[in-house]
């Protein structure tokens, strides 16, 4: 848990320490180790660049210390339907 916004530095030690667990520590028996890395906020094209495209190891999430209320839940679904009402309009014009 980190308690700034994501960087690439922090997504490299987190690969780093997934791979040394499964190199050395990981019994046969066991799954592929996984990484979850939150943090106050993310950067979604710092995560896609520095994993590798075949990623499946390593999850980085944005946490909230509280809860949103209904009211901020209802509003964040609304800006998500216009986005994708806004995208599909475009998309019907091409």
């Amino acid at each position: 848990m980190k308690t700034h916004k994501l960087t690439h530095q922090d997504l490299g030690q987190l690969q780093l320490y997934v791979n040394y667990y499964d190199r050395y520590e990981k019994q046969p028996e066991e799954n592929p180790t996984i990484g979850i890395l939150l943090c106050t906020d993310k950067n979604d094209t710092a995560v896609r660049l520095t994993l590798p495209e075949d990623n499946k190891t390593i999850l980085a999430s944005k946490y909230q210390l509280y809860l949103p209320t209904s009211d901020q839940l209802i509003e964040q679904n609304n800006q998500v339907r216009r986005l994708a009402s806004n995208i599909e309009e475009k998309k019907e014009k091409k």
